[in-house]
């Protein structure tokens, strides 16, 4: 009984050796993200990523597009969300990197708050007024597109480069009459402002923002298979939301599971995922969007970014900055 009792341990022993092993085998990807409240982070916090891919994911908070253009240039991080605006500095940089999904379209998730009081009721009105915004971001482009359709010239009014929590902080001492700003600054403002528009509407005007994912160019190439079935788990996803977005309430499991992972309050996740637009993968690649339209939106954007002193020149074409193999091979 002893000897068979030993075996039975030794077989046990062995087999958490060998599991300890495995794990401790899996290769560690850095992946970078704005911490956004989204469908993909339930499935993060779920651990599903790791399971598709075999990854040890490590998943990592950056403030900035900028913080994540360094971090991809110094090869720290592998794959990464990243907002139009800077991905268009990235590009024009010539930072190792591929566009090869879509994580959403930018909507009332950033927005044109306007203080309470201010006497802003009409883009027209913002002339003379103070408006923050953090400078190169997709907030800004969509702040400066928006003054555009409404022809007015950046001199007419005071325009403030800040973060969001400086934002909020200005805000709070009155300093600032508007700010074009995400949550949960966006939330927090609101509190004492009213939406004047989104980006969702100055979409519409011929200015449209996004957040992409992006890999480096060789990490993607010696890891196709594994970048194929992130995408697929990014997609199951946002289809579980798609299919029924009305379910995903404060109470519901997909919307705790995505406020423990982003920190936020599970009603500010219910309000902030519906300021998202979530493209199917099919719909992705097509002209409208990957397939032609982004590539000419990058261009348009550094063209903007450049005007506003944020880039020294742009690139004639930006149709290599997208790779639709990996998603293409995602849908089969």
């Amino acid at each position: 009984m002893i000897g068979k009792h030993f075996i039975f341990s030794m077989g046990a022993l062995l087999l958490s050796i060998a599991s300890i092993t495995t794990a401790r085998a899996a290769e560690k990807v850095l992946i970078a993200t704005y911490g956004d409240p989204v469908p993909a982070q339930m499935a993060a916090h779920d651990g599903k990523f790791s399971k598709a891919t075999g990854w040890n994911v490590d998943w990592r908070k950056f403030a900035s597009g900028t913080d994540v253009i360094a971090a991809m240039a110094s090869g720290d991080v592998s794959i990464a969300e990243l907002g139009s605006s800077p991905l268009a500095i990235a590009a024009t940089q010539g930072v190792d990197l591929k566009v090869f999904m879509i994580d959403y379209v930018i909507g009332k998730s950033e927005s044109l708050i306007v203080r309470n009081g201010s006497g802003v009721g009409s883009l027209a009105d913002l002339k003379g007024k103070r408006v923050a915004v953090p400078v190169g971001s997709t907030a800004h482009f969509s702040l400066m597109g928006a003054l555009k359709h409404a022809g007015i010239q950046s001199n007419e009014l005071t325009i403030l480069n800040m973060s969001p929590d400086q934002i909020v902080a200005a805000w709070q001492q009155a300093a600032i009459d508007a700010a074009f700003v995400w949550p949960p600054a966006q939330t927090e403002i609101l509190k004492t402002g009213k939406r004047l528009i989104g980006a969702d509407d100055v979409a519409k005007w011929g200015y449209p923002t996004f957040n992409v994912w992006v890999v480096n160019t060789k990490f993607a190439e010696s890891h196709a298979q594994s970048l194929e079935a992130f995408i697929r788990a990014v997609e199951e996803a946002n289809q579980a939301y798609l299919k029924q977005p009305s379910a995903w309430t404060a109470d519901s499991q997909p919307v705790k599971s995505i406020a423990a992972e982003t920190g936020a309050q599970p009603d500010q996740v219910v309000e902030v995922i519906k300021g998202y637009t979530f493209l199917p993968l099919a719909e992705q690649a097509t002209p409208e969007w990957l397939g032609k339209a982004i590539p000419q939106t990058i261009k348009k954007t550094a063209d903007f970014l450049v005007s506003a002193g944020r880039l020294a020149h742009a690139s004639d074409d930006y149709s290599n900055v997208v790779d639709l193999k990996y998603l293409n091979k995602a849908m089969k």
